[in-house]
C-alpha cells in the first residue's frame, strides 16, 4: 500500500495531507489571508500523519505542488518536501499546481458546470493565481484535464479571453479570477471564488507519477516560479527615508 505525503503552499492556502492508493486519509488546511506556511507547515505534517495513524517511516514518497505561485510559499513547501526526502531517502513527486486546481473545479463544481449556459459548447477550465496588480498565472485545460494553453503570466484586460469565449464555455477560478472578476463577465463564463489550491487536487497526479516512476531529482529540483522574484522595500523603520 503506497502512502504519499502531499504538500501545497503555492498561495496563501497551506494544505497538507496523507493519501493511500489515491484516497485521502487526513487533511489539514489554513485559508488565512496571511502567509503562515512557515509557522504551520511542520505542525500540519505532524498532525496529518498522527490522524492517519502513520509515522514518517511509513511514507513511500512526498508530493509537492511545483507552482507557479508565491515565491516564498513555494520555497517553503519545496524545502520541507526535500528535507523529508533527504532524511528518509524517499522519492519526490512534483505536481502541476494549475492542473491540480482544475481537477478540484471539475469535482467540486460539477453541478454548476453541468447546468451553466451554453452547455452545448466545449468546456475550458482556467485556473488563475494572483501574480500582483492585474497579472495572473494561468493555463487552460479541457474537461479531461488535457492542456489547451500552457502556463503563462498574463495581464488581464477587458476581453482578454473573448476569442476563447466565442466557441467555448469557460470556468475561471482561483484568487486571480476573484481579483479580475469584473473583466471576466461574459454569457459563456462562470467565475468561482471558492476554488483554491489544495492537496485534494494533487492526489491523482501524484499517484499516476508514482506508478510511472516519474520522480524529480531531490537535490536539483526547483519550483516553477515562472517569474523572477522581486523583493519589496524593507518594512523596518529607518532603512527608507
Amino acid at each position: 500500500m503506497t502512502n504519499v505525503l502531499l504538500i501545497e503552499t503555492s498561495t496563501r492556502v497551506c494544505s497538507v495531507g496523507v493519501a493511500r492508493e489515491g484516497k485521502l486519509l487526513s487533511l489539514q488546511e489554513d485559508h488565512g489571508m496571511n502567509y503562515s506556511h512557515s509557522a504551520v507547515l511542520t505542525l500540519f505534517i505532524e498532525k496529518v500523519l498522527h490522524d492517519a495513524g502513520l509515522s514518517v517511516k511509513d511514507l513511500d514518497a512526498v508530493a509537492v505542488s511545483q507552482g507557479p505561485g508565491s515565491y516564498t510559499g513555494l520555497r517553503i513547501g519545496v524545502s520541507a518536501a526535500k528535507g523529508i526526502c533527504f532524511a528518509l531517502d524517499l522519492p519526490l513527486l512534483a505536481v502541476d499546481t494549475l492542473q491540480a486546481m482544475a481537477k478540484i473545479c471539475l469535482e467540486e463544481k460539477a453541478d454548476e458546470l453541468a447546468h451553466c449556459p451554453a452547455t452545448e459548447l466545449p468546456l475550458l477550465l482556467c485556473p488563475m493565481i494572483d501574480a500582483r496588480r492585474m497579472e495572473v498565472y494561468h493555463a487552460l485545460f479541457d474537461d479531461r484535464l488535457n492542456t489547451v494553453e500552457a502556463t503563462q503570466a498574463k495581464v488581464i484586460e477587458e476581453n482578454a479571453f473573448s476569442a476563447w469565449l466565442e466557441k467555448h464555455r469557460m470556468a475561471f477560478f482561483g484568487d486571480g479570477a476573484s481579483k479580475c472578476r469584473p473583466l471576466l463577465q461574459h454569457p459563456n463564463a462562470l467565475v468561482f471564488d471558492d476554488v483554491f489550491p489544495s492537496v485534494k487536487g494533487m492526489m491523482a497526479q501524484a499517484f499516476e507519477k508514482f506508478s510511472a516512476g516519474e520522480f524529480v531529482d531531490v537535490a536539483y529540483f526547483e519550483p516553477f516560479y515562472l517569474k523572477d522574484f522581486v523583493a519589496g522595500p524593507p518594512k523596518v523603520k529607518g532603512l527608507y527615508r
